[in-house]
């Protein structure tokens, strides 16, 4: 194999699959890249833990076809290091020579053999849209993703693709997040669960443009087509929350807010809150605004946040990480609480315009003497 391209290129291409490399494996070679050359131009780098797998091509001037596997790290610490310039790749029974104006280097390298083949997607259905949707959509939704292995298909969100377009949908037992986009480019209705820790990385090769993503489910693995990458992931299989049922929205009691300025309110609330010293913030909904306290072992804390609307005196007691990653995933301006006791769950959906996006929070039990 013998190929030369812009280091830039190649670097692109390394930092990308490498997020699907095993930091640690019992088979060696998926701690590395599998580096394909091929005749028409393209030079393939692949990554992946047997859970995720990353393919990203390149343009390259190739003078001799071939494969092999080198170690990820490495590899891509030695082009990082590399003068800016042409970088030509030489190798020959799995020792490699990269050079780099003055700069060389011989590695071995390890059988491509050993690298297991990606699994194969075969097409049941697809959906296609703007890269910088998806980016949002998984970014408003990630957060709420479940880390309890008990239940593994809480681990993953929700594509659900229907006559509305797609909506994603992530639980973790103590709140929801919603996210639904209308989409043009789909067959059929359907739905499956992609792994969040896959959806992480969805989101870090999305860019902020137009620029379309292909999504094809199979039987057993998503594929993520982006440009000249593609991500597999296996779905996740078992009976995922029946989410329509679970959100409330018969409220009785409905109040507008600034996001800004009540996500603030709770985090100066919270800053005498830590893993060591947990206390629920205590919300006393009023007429126009709203109280927020919490008491620790280390003192005390209280803010007022205007609102619109009335609560008529409600109490109701919230996680206070779980009600400020609600609000920092809210894409608007204002957001509408929508409550009806101290142990119902909170629902925040935007206050104007289409409702494209819904959090809910379920309420933590006040202590009298809180």
């Amino acid at each position: 194999m013998k190929f030369s391209c812009e280091k830039a290129l190649l670097q692109n291409a390394i930092l990308t699959a490498s997020r699907a490399v095993s930091l640690k494996s019992t088979i060696p070679a998926l701690e590395g890249l599998l580096l394909e050359a091929q005749e028409n131009g393209d030079v393939y780098l692949t990554g992946y833990n047997q859970e995720t797998g990353i393919r990203s091509c390149f343009q390259a001037e190739v003078t001799e076809t071939g494969s092999m596997v080198l170690p990820a790290r490495l590899f891509g610490e030695i082009v990082r290091k590399m003068p800016d310039d042409v970088l030509l790749f030489q190798e020959e029974s799995l020792k490699v020579h990269i050079a780099c104006g003055m700069s060389e280097f011989d590695l071995m390298g390890i059988d491509p053999e050993d690298f297991p083949e990606l699994p194969t997607v075969e097409y049941q259905n697809s959906l296609t849209l703007p890269q910088q949707t998806l980016r949002s959509m998984i970014s408003q939704t990630l957060f709420a993703v479940s880390d309890d292995e008990s239940r593994p298909v809480h681990t993953g969100s929700l594509f659900v693709v229907d006559d509305e377009g797609l909506t994603m949908v992530a639980v973790d037992g103590f709140r929801l997040a919603l996210r639904r986009e209308p989409v043009t480019e789909k067959n059929g209705t359907f739905e499956f669960v992609v792994p969040g820790a896959s959806l992480g990385e969805v989101e870090k090769i999305c860019q902020e443009t137009d620029a379309p993503v292909e999504v094809h489910q199979g039987s057993r693995h998503i594929l993520f087509k982006m440009e000249s990458t593609i991500l597999i992931a296996r779905r996740l299989e078992g009976e995922f929350l029946a989410w329509r049922q679970a959100i409330p929205r018969n409220n009785p009691i409905k109040v507008t807010a600034d996001t800004k300025q009540l996500l603030s309110c709770m985090e100066r609330v919270s800053l005498i809150v830590s893993e060591k010293l947990k206390s629920p913030l205590r919300c006393t909904i009023g007429d126009g605004q709203i109280d927020i306290t919490t008491r620790t072992a280390i003192g005390n804390a209280h803010d007022c946040c205007p609102v619109e609307g009335s609560g008529n005196g409600l109490e109701i007691g919230f996680n206070n990480r779980y009600m400020m990653d609600a609000l920092k995933a809210a894409s608007r301006e204002k957001v509408t609480l929508e409550m009806s006791s101290p142990i119902t769950p909170c629902i925040i959906v935007p206050a104007e315009g289409e409702e494209n996006f819904l959090f809910m929070v379920l309420p933590v039990r006040l202590k009298a003497d809180m």
